[in-house]
């Protein structure tokens, strides 16, 4: 039997502070795992270090962007790569620390049972590290919110330490996925769950980057906001794809 094969996709903005720690922990975890850093043409040199360093580790991959183009695209260019180069397990994972690459032999574990695993910053009390009260009671505020309008049975919609099998990517029209932040998370998982994909919620702890610059906006959260209404529409309506 082929040995499976994992991709943990890292998009980047100006992360040359977090790259040379974070890259050697998160393949230190389990010999399987690659990592794909999708670069939206960071003007730190993001890019140029880890096309230096992919030549001497294979499992080092790099996709450059012209330009910023947002989290939730990143996201889809770095599946259609897995999808197209047969990964079996694929991550989405910060590049800020915020989520611990020690974490990842748990998911891996779990993926083995289950299609979608979300690392779950609220399954057991809240376990958030740094943050300010504000951030911490919108995100709790968003995902009581996402849980109502839409009925999705998770405690942590808009989180974004996740691990799929490529077979649901496979069956999510990746094309038709054009929101970003929170709402590309929650429409991720909710086309997920309606497509009757096992889906399985693991503890995590979450901790603010101390490195760099935090990408949330006030727009990322309005995109939220309609977005949790077009989804319970469109799956009312049956024009869910």
């Amino acid at each position: 039997m082929e040995a499976k094969k994992a991709l943990v996709i890292i998009p980047t903005y100006d992360e040359l502070e977090n790259l040379p720690r974070l890259i050697p922990e998160v393949l230190s975890q389990d010999g399987i795992i690659d990592i794909l850093v999708v670069d939206d043409n960071s003007p730190d040199g993001t890019a140029n270090w880890i096309k230096e360093n992919s030549e001497y580790n294979g499992r080092i991959k790099l996709l450059e962007r012209k330009k910023k183009m947002g989290l939730g695209t990143a996201y889809i260019a770095g599946f259609k790569y897995a999808l197209e180069n047969n990964y079996d397990f694929i991550f989405e994972m910060d590049a800020d620390f915020s989520h611990d690459p020690v974490e990842l032999p748990k998911f891996l574990r779990e993926i083995e049972q289950h299609d979608l695993v979300l690392g779950s910053r609220y399954k057991q009390g809240v376990n958030v590290i740094n943050w300010p009260m504000s951030r911490l009671m919108l995100s709790l505020f968003a995902n009581v919110y996402t849980r109502i309008v839409t009925g999705l049975p998770v405690r942590d919609a808009t989180g974004g330490y996740k691990c799929y099998r490529r077979e649901v990517l496979e069956k999510i029209n990746l094309d038709r996925i054009k929101s970003n932040g929170y709402a590309f998370q929650i429409e991720m998982t909710f086309k997920a769950w309606k497509k009757g994909f096992r889906i399985k919620e693991i503890s995590i702890v979450f901790t603010d980057r101390v490195k760099g610059t935090s990408k949330m906006s006030k727009k990322i959260v309005r995109e939220a906001i309609l977005m949790v209404w077009k989804l319970r529409l469109r799956s009312i309506f049956g024009l869910l794809n």
